[in-house]
């Protein structure tokens, strides 16, 4: 049996991020975004940047209008299938991609930082931007980790195991502690008035009732859901390391979320979900330190995830309330009323966010 071990873990030990196209640094994120495309695409770019101003001024569609709608549908669905992904503004290119320094010999911080390109919401729509970029780099440690979980699973090495756990837990922390900058940069009106509306996406939207046409490509409307948190591939990789264990409704959705996601991401967390549970190690192992360091992370995660359901309450729900008590004093145009308590990737956001935070609270080992 011991040989039998030894061989298995040679085979699977070769666990490294690089094979996923996953950053040490950055975990998840690109870690150098392109600025600019060559000179080809300008009249792309030059709309792309001057977004804010054009949809302000309701002169976007003035400007499309001098390319034939196929012009843009059939190259945007064409990129989109090379990239592996739908041909909709997705987490990945709104927040993963879609940064830069202001000086590039400063700090990773908020305010050496700019989205590359934006869309109306003016600084609150750079502070929804930037601070979910930093979630994600404040993921990058616990996904380094992740190795290193699988690594003290099958030499096993409990002391490895228990450490990259450690890490895993403080990026966990990291992660929420970050994610209270919101309150700093981004103004509830706004997010909920202006900011959430582009990222609606046409399914489940009233608006677009049978998805929207992609001339050239498809003669029947494409349905897409809008960009949404869901899409990160941080989370979903945590859930799976831990083995956590969703409702199927919610599982339905995240798996769908999947589809989102930049495929070398998919594969990472297929290949996590193809090795030995974690948590069944844990417990077959008996050991009282290794099940606490377990339990942090699930902890940690389910604390993630309460705030998570704090701040939808004060942006959504809670702006939402406030839209319709106040209109006449809104600085922000009414959003669609279907907003209100779905969110942008059509979930029902509050249940969905209670229930994937109640599945994840019954990881957690008593012994």
């Amino acid at each position: 049996m011991m040989e039998v071990n030894t061989e298995c873990t040679k085979e699977q030990l070769p666990f490294i991020l690089r094979r996923f196209h996953i950053s040490e640094d950055y975990g998840f994120l690109l870690p150098n975004p392109l600025k600019d495309l060559p000179p080809f695409y300008s009249p792309w770019m030059e709309i792309a940047h001057s977004l804010p101003h054009l949809i302000e001024n309701h002169q976007l569609r003035s400007q499309v209008n001098k390319v034939l709608p196929q012009n843009l549908a059939i190259p945007f669905v064409e990129i989109s299938r090379v990239l592996g992904l739908p041909p909709i503004l997705v987490h990945a290119d709104f927040v993963l991609v879609n940064w830069k320094k202001r000086n590039p010999c400063g700090p990773l911080e908020i305010e050496n930082l700019e989205p590359i390109i934006c869309l109306p919401g003016g600084a609150s729509l750079r502070g929804f931007i930037l601070v979910t970029f930093l979630v994600e780099k404040a993921a990058a440690p616990g996904i380094k980790a992740v190795p290193q979980v699988v690594n003290g699973m099958l030499q096993p090495d409990n002391r490895i195991l228990e450490e990259a756990l450690q890490d895993v837990a403080s990026s966990l922390r990291d992660m929420a502690r970050v994610l209270k900058k919101m309150h700093d940069y981004v103004d509830p009106a706004i997010f909920y008035g202006v900011i959430r509306i582009f990222f609606s996406g046409w399914k489940d939207n009233p608006a677009l009732p049978e998805g929207l046409i992609y001339e050239g490509i498809s003669d029947k409307p494409l349905v897409y859901s809008g960009a949404s948190a869901a899409q990160s591939t941080t989370l979903h990789t945590f859930d799976e390391l831990l083995g956590i264990q969703h409702c199927r409704e919610s599982t339905t959705f995240l798996h769908r979320m999947r589809e989102y996601m930049p495929p070398h991401h998919q594969a990472f967390i297929e290949e996590i979900q193809s090795l030995p549970p974690l948590r069944s190690h844990v417990l077959s192992s008996g050991k009282e330190k290794l099940c606490s360091a377990y339990n942090v992370c699930v902890e940690a995660l389910s604390d993630l995830r309460t705030y998570h359901i704090a701040m939808v309450t004060k942006y959504i729900i809670s702006a939402a309330r406030n839209a319709k008590a106040k209109p006449s004093e809104s600085t922000s145009p009414n959003p669609p009323s279907f907003l209100e308590e779905k969110g942008t990737g059509g979930s029902g956001v509050l249940s969905f966010l209670k229930s994937v935070r109640n599945t994840t609270k019954e990881a957690i080992i008593t012994f």
